[in-house]
């Protein structure tokens, strides 16, 4: 689906090829078919974003990978032109696109009493980056924390399932803080969630346009 100057495809889950000057993977997970990205982003460890089998239909020895330092027992051993590990609040710059990782944590998703399922303490990331001039925010597994009001995006991917994330109204509250241009629901349909959930976020966002892909 083309957004604004981008064309966005939901492969799975939290999965976007996003292809503009350069092509773009998020978490690959369930990717069906071989491909060659230029930047990977991953958010997390956890096997539904960091799957080994799925990263490598899409890296070849061009790549560069950005990854929370969550993610480096798992990529042991992985061969790319460039490897960085980012803190939240790191940037780095590939060619012209430009990345900045931001926090992904819960706030109110329990694993057990007391135990969320993403600390804030452990650095899972998000991402905002900009490619030929359009600002996306890949938000990952996060609730709708505080400092989701200071992103700035003109397309903002958010997660709508519940269970680990935000549910559909947690992130129609997230979209109305962000203010981005287009919404676009993600994280249903491969665990938890199904379009019922896309749809509800659609039909609780009043403050931008929404795109189910």
């Amino acid at each position: 689906m083309k957004l604004m100057n981008l064309e966005f495809t939901l492969i799975a889950h939290d999965t976007f090829k996003i292809a503009g000057s350069k092509v773009i993977y998020t978490d690959p997970y369930k990717v069906t078919k071989s491909d060659e990205a230029d930047i990977v982003l991953l958010s997390h460890e956890h096997f539904d974003h960091l799957s080994l089998e799925d990263l490598k239909k899409v890296i070849f020895p061009g790549s560069t990978i950005l990854a929370s330092p969550l993610c480096k027992d798992g990529l042991k051993g992985v061969k790319v032109k460039d490897l960085h590990y980012m803190d939240p609040g790191g940037k780095h710059r590939v060619g012209k696109v430009e990345v900045e990782s931001v926090p992904a944590y819960n706030l109110n998703k329990f694993r057990e009493p007391g135990h969320v399922f993403h600390p804030k303490e452990e650095k899972r990331l998000g991402f905002v980056f900009t490619m030929d001039g359009t600002q996306i925010y890949f938000a990952a597994d996060t609730d709708f924390i505080p400092e989701m009001k200071s992103i700035k995006c003109d397309i903002a991917l958010l997660p709508v399932s519940g269970t680990y994330v935000m549910t559909a109204e947690e992130a129609a509250e997230a979209a109305a803080a962000i203010n981005p241009k287009i919404a676009v629901p993600m994280h249903y349909g491969a665990i938890v969630g199904s379009v019922a959930d896309a749809k509800k976020f659609k039909s609780l966002v009043k403050n931008c346009q929404v795109e189910i892909i």
